[in-house]
């Protein structure tokens, strides 16, 4: 009997100071955004504030890039484990032999678009004929402005297109030109708006320009070559942010401003709830999406090849 109390008395203190030790750190890893924390990054916030890559055994480090070239270029190069980069720069990506792989989307639909102001008298993409339209990102939203227009029946002598770089609401304001390339409809439009100003958009998915992923999760190939198992949980902790976002997302915004206080405004407030239905749907990825937009970007030049739609998307087996 003094045995058996014993024993009890040792499995009672094991089991003491194994919940008085702290719990083993997962393993390290970084996350680079694709550019300054905003709301589209919630579920990614939600996720580690939440634990939910904590309990996939990863302990995750969010950063901003200090160039937004930066984290395609880091994880190509194996320098960081995890990025948030865009489906076309993916593509061009590989078609330069760059060893990158989405792990699925954050955001499935384009948000970029093209941006007016109403007041221009603009109400059809064939209304652009005759008019001065600036863009940010050469050659993507040149060749994406071009396609839109070619469907709308315009050709290259009808407008003139010209960069005028990514803070994309003062030339427009101004009068330097039109319309912009490469606005995004849950940002630019909802600040113009406040401004008091009455725009218009013309989505890209729309008029020409195959549906794409706006987001997506990327990692380095050789990472879900070794290291499957990471790559699988990274994607679990994601959707379980993404769908606890989309479940409550008040609750979820809450927490994001909690984490980022300088970011609580109502320009990000309305910023998040005009993107909340692009998250929907999230972490999937379809390879025929992936092919369609493929295509478009080979048929269109900008890029020369085209690379196996499972070399650039992968899926857990």
């Amino acid at each position: 009997m003094r045995n058996r109390n014993l024993g009890m008395i040792i499995g009672i203190l094991v089991l003491f100071l194994a919940a008085a030790l702290p719990v083993q750190a997962g393993e390290k890893v970084t996350l680079m955004l694709d550019w300054y924390p905003n709301p589209v990054h919630v579920p990614l916030y939600l996720a580690q504030e939440k634990g939910y890559f904590a309990d996939q055994g990863l302990e995750v480090e969010i950063q901003a890039p200090a160039d937004p070239n930066d984290p395609l270029k880091l994880t190509a190069a194996g320098k960081i484990q995890f990025a948030v980069s865009y489906q076309p720069s993916v593509i061009t990506a590989r078609d330069r032999n760059l060893p990158v792989v989405s792990l699925g989307a954050l955001v499935q639909h384009p948000l970029s678009c093209i941006l007016y102001l109403k007041s221009s008298g603009i109400t059809k993409p064939a209304d652009l004929k005759g008019r001065k339209i600036g863009y940010s990102v050469e050659p993507l939203y040149r060749v994406l402005f071009e396609a839109v227009a070619q469907k709308a029946g315009l050709t290259k002598p009808d407008y003139e297109i010209f960069r005028v770089g990514y803070n994309l609401s003062p030339p427009l304001l101004s009068g330097k030109v039109d319309a912009v390339c490469g606005a995004f409809r849950n940002y630019e439009a909802i600040q113009m708006a406040q401004k008091g100003q009455e725009v218009g958009i013309f989505p890209f998915e729309e008029h020409g320009v195959p549906d794409f992923y706006e987001l997506v999760l990327i990692v380095n190939s050789g990472l879900v070559k070794d290291k499957p198992d990471m790559a699988a949980a990274f994607v679990k902790a994601l959707d379980q942010g993404i769908q606890e976002t989309l479940a409550r997302p008040e609750e979820a915004l809450e927490i994001f401003f909690k984490i980022l206080p300088e970011l609580n405004n109502e320009l990000n407030r309305k910023s998040f709830e005009a993107t909340l239905s692009f998250i929907k749907g999230s972490p999937a990825q379809d390879p025929k999406r992936w092919e369609e937009v493929q295509e478009f970007m080979l048929e269109r030049g900008l890029i020369k090849k085209k690379t196996p739609v499972k070399e650039m998307a992968w899926t857990a087996e």
